[in-house]
């Protein structure tokens, strides 16, 4: 199981740092031959594009080289070359806004299509904050390799349309809440808003709080050798 380390400091860090590179290596990654419309090698390289912003967002230590190319905010993918050690790497995203109490949203729901390698160690997810960065809501949607949640099994649950694992943790900064898929998925339709109201209305882990950010992307730990983290569509509605 890797080791946990999200902070509030990765957070600001990826919001308020400028785009600087990581290092010499990171220039060995490279965009896919096809012309892009954005693409970065940077560390913190970051871009918004038809209502969602994309991070490049390579943030653990011991890390590679890391690229990420878009043709649009739902349309994006990483090239990533992070060592076979242990640790998160990086978290390449995209992210809508929100800002929403839970009892105003009518709807929270997302669509995902992706393609990911058969190796490496990595988990595709949702990362879902409230405004105070307070409380983070993974939802992952598939993992490979010697990766795991933050905290203690909860047991299973069925939501928004999938079966979950549930775990409850915190990281010394922020609460997390960790909903693992029961088999792995490269495709689907999550209903969000119903995961957010089991955890206040059933559970009672938070109140009616501001959901901020609802991002989607990919949780490296490692990708020896290069591998390619692709998604072919996302979509994050609300109403």
């Amino acid at each position: 199981m890797a080791t946990r380390t999200r902070t509030l400091s990765r957070i600001t860090k990826v919001l308020l740092a400028p785009a600087l590179a990581l290092g010499a290596t990171v220039g060995l990654a490279s965009a896919p031959a096809s012309a892009a419309v954005w693409s970065s090698c940077d560390q913190w390289g970051n871009t918004s594009l038809n209502g969602y912003t994309l991070y490049n967002n390579i943030w653990g230590s011991g890390a590679g080289s890391q690229c990420i190319w878009a043709n649009s905010g739902t349309n994006w993918g990483v090239n990533a070359n992070h060592p076979n050690t242990g640790g998160i790497k990086s978290y390449p995203n995209s992210k809508k806004v929100i800002n929403k109490t839970i009892t105003s949203l009518g709807s929270l729901s997302s669509s995902y299509n992706v393609s990911v390698p058969s190796s490496g160690a990595y988990n595709t997810s949702y990362d879902i904050w409230d405004t105070d960065y307070d409380y983070e809501i993974m939802l992952w949607v598939n993992k490979t390799g010697a990766v795991g949640p933050l905290g203690t099994s909860q047991g299973n649950v069925t939501l928004g349309g999938h079966s979950w694992t549930v775990y409850k943790g915190s990281n010394g900064a922020n609460e997390v809440f960790s909903f693992i898929r029961t088999s792995n998925s490269s495709s689907g339709t999550v209903n969000i808003l119903p995961i957010l109201k089991w955890i206040k209305d059933t559970k009672g882990w938070f109140g009616n709080e501001t959901i901020g950010d609802v991002q989607f992307g990919f949780e490296i730990t490692s990708s020896s050798g290069g591998l390619n983290f692709t998604t072919n569509n996302l979509t994050v509605s609300s109403s």
